[in-house]
């Protein structure tokens, strides 16, 4: 028997949420989840709402009951929900009267494993509680870290024989390597719910789950360090910028000439007006796919032309970016190559050899050190600090997912201040 396919409503908006759930329920979803957010959101009324709409389907209630389980498992049942989820983290006793209420009240009980309870020791100890399923879930912020391993599937299935439930990060790619792992139950959130077409993105996985074939995505996937350069391609600055909460971007910074997105690890260089040496000596020292990165405290003469373009271009280096000003735009744009300034002028610079290559930088108020991932298009230019280069290149991708979904919903009659409920998301 193939394994159960359960669709997360991790939204904070019922209308959507119900959308969403027709869609998945369309394309074959066996069980439908009211998400946290959304109880915490839209209290229960969510779960007696998706139960009203969807009477065949199970209803989970993903409560994270923490403490008070009896009487959290009997509300949640009594507002319809077929199943309700206990923290692994919660106490024995809680888990205990939860499971007990699940069985006075005909309600399945998944007691869900995370953090620092996501542990084959904590799993044993549920186990002999015997709920009806233990949760493997991995959390999103460990998700956007590019860390996430479904290996503890294995680990705790070797050790208990409770039925696994698996959370976090299933796409249609690595959902056969969850079910292999040993998971019963498949808990399938983003790649269904910011899909443009969750009928179409729930029949794909259902499809994977039957055959046991992996299909590939270029959407819901995220990078680790030695792919952040495969997310990077598909994400905007604005996306970037909206993932670092409204940080990232260097002011005054524009195309010149050719206008083509770009990413790469930062290249530094600090000079004076118009001293063109350092800026050329870094084009030897860069490596295929770097961006040079340099600050001339935002003053003409140039210090970029032509003939530095076009070493750059043999050395294969991703772009330029220059908190001064470049020239032979002309020329420049006739390479290909992405050059970026905050101004330009015929007039160049003596290279005298002032001022150093990699070390940390600041234009505009943002410092840039080496090896920060540098990324430009139309909109201009962020920097994504290499500490958090591959979280933040995940969330960026997260925030491009959701838009996708909503400009979807736009195109199909809404506005983006009904979809979002403004008005009552406004701070009271």
């Amino acid at each position: 028997m193939d394994p159960i396919l359960q669709v997360s409503l991790d939204f904070i908006d019922l209308p959507r949420a119900i959308k969403v759930a027709k869609e998945a329920v369309a394309g074959g979803a066996d069980w439908i989840e009211a998400g946290t957010p959304l109880i915490k959101s839209c209290g229960l009324e969510a779960v007696r709402t998706l139960k009203k709409e969807f009477p065949g389907i199970p209803i989970v209630a993903d409560m994270k009951i923490m403490d008070t389980g009896r009487l959290e498992v009997e509300i949640a049942a009594k507002s319809g929900a077929d199943v309700v989820v206990v923290m692994g983290n919660a106490s024995d006793q809680t888990i205990a009267e939860a499971i007990e209420a699940g069985k006075a009240y005909g309600v399945k009980v998944v007691v869900d494993l995370m953090e620092l309870a996501l542990t084959p020791k904590r799993a044993k100890e549920v186990a002999r509680l015997s709920p009806d399923y233990i949760g493997i879930h991995i959390p999103i912020d460990q998700q956007m870290s590019g860390t996430a391993s479904y290996k503890i599937v294995e680990e705790i299935g070797a050790e208990v024989d409770i039925p696994l439930a698996v959370a976090g990060g299933i796409n249609s790619e690595n959902i056969v390597d969850v079910i292999h792992a040993g998971a019963s139950l498949l808990i399938v959130g983003g790649a269904i719910t910011k899909s443009e077409n969750a009928t179409n993105a729930t029949i794909q996985i259902k499809e994977a789950v039957r055959s046991k074939e992996k299909i590939s995505t270029t959407l819901f996937r995220r990078a680790t360090s030695e792919t952040i350069g495969e997310i990077l391609s598909k994400v905007s600055t604005a996306n970037i910028s909206d993932a670092m909460h409204r940080h990232g971007w260097i002011p005054g910074i524009k195309p010149i000439g050719i206008v083509k997105r770009f990413f790469g690890p930062a290249i530094t260089v600090r000079t004076l007006p118009g001293d063109w040496a350092k800026p050329v000596e870094a084009i030897d020292l860069a490596k295929p796919g770097d961006v040079i990165i340099i600050d001339v405290g935002g003053l003409p003469p140039a210090v970029w032309g032509e003939l530095a373009t076009y070493s750059a271009v043999e050395k294969k280096i991703a772009a330029v970016v220059i908190h001064g000003a470049i020239r032979d735009l002309e020329e420049i744009k006739e390479t290909g190559f992405p050059a970026y300034a905050k101004e330009f002028c015929p007039q160049a610079g003596e290279p005298k050899g002032y001022g150093e290559i990699n070390v940390a930088i600041e234009i505009e108020g943002v410092t840039v050190e080496p090896g920060d991932w540098i990324v430009g298009d139309r909109d201009g230019v962020v920097c994504i600090p290499n500490a958090k280069a591959v979280e933040m290149t995940n969330r960026a991708m997260d925030v491009l997912e959701r838009e996708n979904r909503l400009r979807k919903e736009i195109q199909q009659g809404s506005t983006l201040s009904e979809i979002t409920e403004l008005l009552k998301w406004e701070k009271q």
